[in-house]
C-alpha cells in the first residue's frame, strides 16, 4: 500500500511533547482516541499543525511544529496520570524548524478556499498529497531524506 501523508492537529505544547519524547517520539490525536490512529500506517508521514501554543489557547500560533515518519507497531496506550490513558503511535521525527502556515496558504492544494483555510483543521487528522507534504517539509527545512521525500 502506498505511503500516505497526514496533518495532525494539536497545541504546540502537545505536539512538542510527542516530538521530543525519548527514546522515540509519538503521535496521538483527538485527545488520545484510538479510531483515527487506525487509519495511519507504518511508513506514513505526519506533520503536526498547531493553531495555538497551549491547549485551548487563544494565541494564533498557526504553525507546523513537527514532521516525521510513523514507525512499525500497533497503537498502544500510555498512562499519562490522573486517569488519562491516550492511544499513541511511535513516530521518528525529522530535524526541522517550526514554521507558520500563512506563507503556504496559497500553495497548499488541500486548502480549497484561502479565505476559510482553517476549516479543514477542525477534523484533527486528515490526509494530504505528496506535493503538499513536500511543500510543508521544505518550508520547515526538514531533512527530506529522513522523510523519504
Amino acid at each position: 500500500m502506498a505511503q500516505r501523508n497526514w496533518i495532525a492537529v494539536a497545541s504546540a505544547e502537545h505536539a512538542r511533547r510527542g516530538r521530543d519524547h525519548q527514546p522515540l517520539g509519538f503521535m496521538q490525536v483527538g485527545h488520545g482516541k484510538l479510531g483515527p490512529l487506525k487509519r495511519v500506517a507504518a511508513g506514513d508521514r505526519v506533520a503536526y499543525y498547531a493553531p495555538a501554543t497551549v491547549f485551548g489557547g487563544t494565541d494564533k500560533l498557526q504553525s507546523f511544529v513537527s514532521i516525521g515518519i510513523v514507525q512499525p507497531g500497533a497503537p498502544y496506550e500510555a498512562d499519562m496520570g490522573n486517569g488519562f490513558v491516550p492511544c499513541r503511535l511511535d513516530v521518528a521525527y525529522a530535524a526541522s524548524r517550526e514554521t507558520p502556515i500563512a506563507p503556504l496558504l496559497e500553495q497548499l492544494a488541500f486548502i480549497e478556499n484561502p479565505k476559510q483555510w482553517g476549516y479543514k483543521f477542525r477534523f484533527g487528522l486528515f490526509d494530504v498529497s505528496d506535493a503538499d507534504m513536500v511543500l510543508i517539509a521544505r518550508a520547515m527545512e526538514a531533512d527530506l531524506k529522513a522523510l523519504a521525500l
